[in-house]
């Protein structure tokens, strides 16, 4: 991979919230290890996968990287650019480069303002266009995500739930961004949606050369959609390789057993094949075991793991793991 192709470099991102006690004065009393050391690069022009269970720390890694929360440790470097080092106007304008599609469109969008203001917001605050200029801009997009131009004085509450999420889509290519988090997009959307935003995201990608980093519990969807993909579970990468590559050779334990969860649509497969069912809870991120995260589950445990922390390797043509059982 050169240097030049890498949008986006991730070294060591942490990412910690204080559990505090008292009324009054409080005291932290310990960490929620959100994200606990997560390292990745994306190119440009791709579209990188993050798959795991809810409470991974998928979203949290997502808002991270845009700096919506500022990290406890590690790099975000964007374009050449450690995003935790800036701050007001030089942080605000990589900001424009940065957008986020969050996952619920009938909470991400304001009840109170026209979908017009929605769209032009953005362009409003970063100085981009203002009354006509802007009012056609807003159509233009509006047309892009395949709505009608004319709907710029209607509210949010007059549309579904996938022209809603279409909205939001607009409103993050408003500034003509790079990159965007896709964060869960089609996870509260009707099945019969989801396949038209996916191709929408796509057709959006191939049109403008956009880099996505999609979050998503969905398997079935992440391999459909990405070139790459990473494997998170409590708070730490576990496997990341391209997508064909691990969805038909996984080498982490907790991927097998999260692909063995996938359906495949052909009964003959579906009833051979065997399905990994993991005992007990996801621990607290708050006091993640010794040794490996997963060391509490997995089926094929060994003592190492339960006293020595594995790294994430690369064991083939950047196919990385992180289990004592493949190096």
């Amino acid at each position: 991979m050169a240097k030049d192709d890498v949008l986006l470099e991730v070294r060591d991102l942490k990412m910690y919230f204080p559990i505090s006690r008292g009324v009054i004065f409080q005291k932290a009393v310990g960490m929620i290890k959100a994200v606990d050391g997560v390292s990745f690069t994306i190119r440009r022009g791709e579209t990188y996968g993050l798959v795991g269970e809810s409470g991974c720390g998928k979203t949290t890694t997502g808002r991270s990287i845009l700096q919506l929360y500022r990290p406890t440790a590690g790099q975000v470097i964007f374009e050449g650019q450690d995003l935790t080092k800036l701050s007001g106007e030089a942080l605000r304008r990589m900001r424009r480069k940065m957008q986020m599609i969050f996952q619920d469109p009938y909470a991400s969008l304001n009840p109170r303002m026209t979908v017009g203001e929605i769209i032009g917001e953005p362009l409003e605050v970063h100085g981009m266009a203002r009354g006509k200029q802007k009012k056609e801009r807003v159509q233009e997009l509006l047309q892009v995500v395949g709505l009608n131009p004319y709907f710029v004085n209607r509210y949010p509450h007059e549309f579904s739930g996938g022209q809603r999420q279409r909205i939001g889509i607009a409103r993050a290519l408003a500034l003509n961004p790079s990159f965007i988090v896709c964060d869960e997009p089609i996870a509260a959307l009707d099945v019969s949606i989801r396949a038209q935003i996916l191709n929408l995201l796509q057709d959006l990608q191939g049109k403008y050369g956009l880099t996505y980093l999609f979050i998503s519990h969905d398997l079935s969807v992440v391999r459909h959609i990405s070139d790459r993909v990473g494997v998170m579970y409590l708070g730490k990468l576990f496997e990341v390789a391209d997508s064909d590559e691990l969805y038909r050779n996984p080498l982490n334990p907790y991927t097998q057993a999260l692909l063995s969860a996938v359906h495949i649509p052909d009964p003959a497969v579906e009833a051979r094949r065997e399905r990994i069912i993991l005992t007990g809870d996801v621990p607290s991120p708050a006091n993640p075991p010794k040794g490996c995260n997963f060391c509490t589950r997995c089926p094929v445990v060994m003592d190492v793991c339960k006293e020595v922390e594995p790294d994430l390797i690369d064991v083939e043509n950047g196919h990385k793991v992180a289990c004592f059982r493949v190096y």
